[in-house]
């Protein structure tokens, strides 16, 4: 035996070869043994991935540029005011320390994913050693040790069966496959079958639902099936949100912009004014310092916080508050089919009776008395609790249903007819029989199972209550109508009965499962959420485009997404791959043909992984959602990861940038909508904001050439810490735009000053700083105090810093929307803003109007005249840019806007 743990195809070997090359027996190891092999492999246990320190996580978040720019603008502030004016330098500092502190807690939520895979695994196994059965820690098992499984039972590793005796072992967190899966010992598997097709296997974290078996122990800790995921998960890069790449690129931006508009500044104070090198590299500075929007960073942060808010009220739960805006650029949602798109639930869709194939919601006359009905119920081990909740197999489960559905009292029936005998199902026969006395003394034999075994067994049939052979005719109706079922994707199974004198001696299929009377066929399915359909085609409408990606059958998966509208339901064209043939393709090959498909079935968490990222490779934003430990390496790798907080486990959540409180599909078409609202409304904020500090830099900046005092840094720091802080926030939760869903995603190449921002920017920054020294230029042509000219300057001065001010809360309206008039999108719809610009105004006019602030910030008293001109400069800012908005709408700009 090697002495390094390998994944190999057990599966697909003979349980004697198995056990040859484990170099055990179905005796099990001996302790000395198994403490050889402990010492030799390790416990039983996933690693513990590599975790930095809480300071080396703080430090990290330090390593942004735009935190860096700022950083430098808060020494520099300090610098130029020879640190008596540190007012931007503490703003600045609590800024960048509370981002940190919250990427440090981000960090840290994305650990819990492999925490939460710890902690599902077994407590305890019943284990072989020695001979005897004995209990231990699952810690403690080795490659080699026999385990034997129960219902009840969590599998505590991963094992090659040896035994199995009914055995269903629920590998949903796995596959994603709906169904328990029955296991089959003799069975050897292709080396190329996936994990749900490997049913002589056992795998660790799955739960046995039903029967018993007994297996071999192959690979423990990191080398099985949960472990590898676990890898995967340590070893997946967190891609890059759209946000931060935008904010990445605005940083980079800003930075060129930033040295070169101090740079010109130093050159022109020394060499064209001949001012001295220390003076100019003070005015560059004060220059390069108002040019950096450093609140951005804060009211990014409380935009998205506030869209968490909103989301959650609409069941989506944010953990990574990029995530929010992420949504608004989702051009591909690939989606977990079992209890995302659909139910989660095996539910009765058809049932074939009396000759007739009905759907399930049609009404049933004779209810628990039908036959067909009578045997699936009574063939069954479906518990009902005390509070009315089904326990037991999902397919089973879904027969009670149906009858409760139909309102009888199945608990009555049950106790008026109670089981005496029994002959369990079992994978080779692939029935169930059970025996109920009947006040005649003669017993009633309820039997079901697979439909080509009871026909095969049956030699009559039952059809309204009248008892006739089974003709070669009546067998053909039955069979094509299974098959039109099974083409439907159904799980479809058969009801018999026969009625005994007795109960045979020995309970054999032979004794009991002979000469039976047909009754029906029930056809089953995980049906789709009711509003998924609905959603899937906003999702289209919007330019996304839905897939589905399942470890469930190719046919089922196929029949739910034409159900749903992923694939058109007269489409002739393949677009299902299935994970052998996803096998068979290099990635290179892959991501030419990736577009032609929208469903995946029979899928590892390895190709859940490349299908994801063959889609962002095309350059396409992904999201994945998923409910399973198999989801978890995806939805981390995805540019956003949605779990569900029902059905999801702890795992698929740790991994996941949100959850979906209600597992809805259709929640997560709310959520782009809301996402493309918060993109909208930061790229509002950043026009807003850059505008602004582009008129207070051209301002300072053509002032310095013409010799004029237009702004001192008190000036600029209380209109950016007034005008711009309120405003910019109340910007950042305007309502959505119409239409807001009718447009294609932005993806990824698109950025903040896409959509008409950039050219808005610009021409907004220099007509606001135009107008600034317009009324600048006008009051000292046109002064109060003639003759006094330091009083001339100062009501100039003051002139200048109540424009700047009016003008940028005179913009906020502007900005609501890039090219529509403000009268169309509703200047005082929202609340909100309406007190923010009051606020800001309030607070403006403060340092104007009362006497004691008036030498705090060297300004001067106005009179109603100078007033009158500062308020025309400044709404000349609203008449000007609604003239040019109506230009471009004639033009046809606005159609290029997302």
């Amino acid at each position: 035996m090697s002495t390094e743990q390998k994944r190999q195809a057990f599966y697909a070997q003979d349980s004697d070869a198995v056990l040859r090359e484990l170099e055990t027996s179905e005796r099990g190891l001996t302790t000395s043994e198994a403490s050889k092999r402990l010492e030799q492999y390790g416990r039983n246990e996933l690693a513990e991935g590599e975790k930095r320190s809480l300071l080396a996580k703080f430090l990290d978040q330090f390593k942004d540029l735009m935190i860096i720019i700022l950083l430098l603008a808060a020494i520099l502030s300090v610098v130029t005011s020879g640190g008596e004016d540190i007012a931007d330098a503490i703003i600045i500092l609590a800024v960048v320390i509370i981002n940190a502190l919250f990427g440090v807690y981000q960090e840290g939520k994305a650990e819990e994913a492999i925490d939460a895979l710890k902690s599902m695994s077994s407590p305890s196994a019943h284990v072989l050693r020695d001979g005897h059965v004995t209990e231990i820690d699952s810690k403690e098992l080795v490659p080699g040790d026999i385990v034997s499984l129960e219902a009840g039972d969590v599998v505590p590793a991963d094992m090659r069966l040896l035994e199995a005796n009914s055995l269903k072992i629920e590998e949903a967190a796995l596959t994603g496959e709906s169904v328990p899966v029955e296991k089959d010992v003799r069975m050897t598997v292709a080396e190329d079958a996936g994990i749900g097709d490997r049913v002589n296997m056992a795998f660790q974290n799955s739960n046995v639902t039903y029967g018993r078996g007994l297996g071999v122990v192959v690979n423990t800790g990191m080398f099985t099936e949960v472990g590898h995921i676990a890898g995967m998960l340590q070893e997946a890069d967190e891609t890059d949100t759209p946000l931060k790449q935008n904010l990445n690129n605005l940083s980079k931006v800003l930075t060129y912009v930033i040295l070169v508009i101090a740079a010109i500044t130093f050159a022109v104070a020394v060499f064209i004014r001949g001012e001295h090198p220390l003076t100019g590299l003070l005015t560059s500075v004060a220059l390069a310092v108002a040019a950096i929007p450093e609140g951005l960073p804060a009211i990014v942060t409380i935009v998205l916080s506030l869209g968490t808010q909103v989301l959650a009220k609409r069941h989506s739960i944010v953990r990574k508050l990029p995530a929010v805006e992420t949504l608004g650029s989702t051009e591909i949602i690939a989606s977990d089919k079992t209890g995302t798109l659909t139910m989660n639930k095996m539910t009765v869709e058809k049932v074939y009776y009396n000759g007739q194939l009905v759907d399930a919601k049609e009404t049933i006359e004779a209810g628990l008395d039908l036959p067909l009905l009578g045997a699936v119920v009574l063939a069954n081990d479906t518990k009902i609790d005390a509070d009315g909740k089904l326990i037991g197999d999902p397919t089973e489960t879904a027969f009670i249903q149906y009858a409760l559905d139909k309102a009888y009292d199945v608990k009555a029936f049950l106790t008026q007819y109670p089981r005496v005998a029994e002959l369990p199902f079992d994978s080779d026969r692939k029935l169930m029989s059970t025996i109920h006395p009947l006040p005649d003394g003669k017993f009633f034999v309820a039997v079901k199972g697979a439909p080509d075994q009871l026909l095969h067994r049956s030699s009559k049939v039952d059809i309204a209550g009248e008892v006739s052979p089974l003709t070669d005719e009546v067998a053909a109706a039955i069979k094509a109508n299974n098959s039109e079922m099974a083409h439907q994707a159904l799980r479809v199974l058969a009801g018999a009965y026969k009625i005994i004198d007795s109960i045979p001696e020995e309970l054999t299929s032979e004794t009991l499962e002979t000469d039976l009377i047909f009754t029906g066929l029930i056809g089953m399915i995980d049906p789709e959420r009711a509003e998924a359909a609905e959603a899937v085609r906003v999702a289209k409408e919007a330019g996304i485009r839905p897939i589905m990606i399942t470890g469930d059958h190719q046919d089922t998966a196929e029949a739910i997404a034409k159900r749903l509208g992923i694939i058109d339901a007269n489409d002739t064209e393949d677009h299902v791959l299935t994970g052998a043939e996803l096998n068979n393709l290099s990635d290179e090959e892959f991501e030419k043909v990736v577009g032609q498909y929208s469903v995946y079935a029979r899928v590892s968490p390895e190709h859940k992984v490349r299908i994801v990222k063959a889609w962002q490779n095309q350059g396409k934003v992904v999201a994945m959602t998923g409910d399973g430990v198999n989801d978890a390496p995806a939805l981390k790798t995805a540019d956003i990861g949605i779990g569900m907080g029902i059905t999801g486990t702890e795992v698929s959540k740790g991994a996941s940038d949100m959850v979906l409180a209600d597992d809805n599909f259709a929640t997560i078409i709310v959520a782009v909508e809301e996402g493309r609202k918060v993109f909208s409304n930061i790229q509002k904020t950043i026009q807003y904001l850059l505008s602004a500090n582009t008129a207070e830099v051209l301002t300072i900046f053509l002032a310095t050439l013409f010799g004029w005092d237009v702004l001192q840094p008190v000036h600029l720091l209380w209109i950016n810490l007034v005008t711009d802080t309120f405003p910019a926030i109340a910007l950042g939760v305007e309502p959505a735009e119409p239409g807001v869903m009718s447009h294609k995603p932005r993806g990824r190449k698109s950025s903040f000053f896409s959509g008409g921002v950039m050219s808005s920017i610009i021409y907004q920054g220099i007509l606001q700083g135009a107008l600034v020294l317009a009324v600048y230029g006008y009051a000292i042509a046109n002064p109060v105090h003639i003759g006094d000219v330091k009083a001339i300057h100062a009501d100039a001065l003051t002139m200048a810093f109540a424009t700047l001010g009016l003008i940028q809360l005179f913009h906020a309206y502007n900005v609501k929307s890039v090219y529509q008039s403000i009268l169309t999108v509703g200047p005082f719809k929202s609340k909100t803003f309406n007190w923010s610009i009051l606020v800001s105004f309030i607070l403006l006019a403060a340092t104007i109007v009362i006497e004691p602030l008036e030498a705090i910030f060297h300004v001067t008293h106005l009179d109603l005249t100078q007033w009158g001109v500062v308020l025309i400069g400044s709404f000349s800012m609203i008449i000007i840019v609604e003239i040019v908005k109506f230009v471009q709408r004639k033009l046809g700009l606005d159609k290029n806007a997302i």
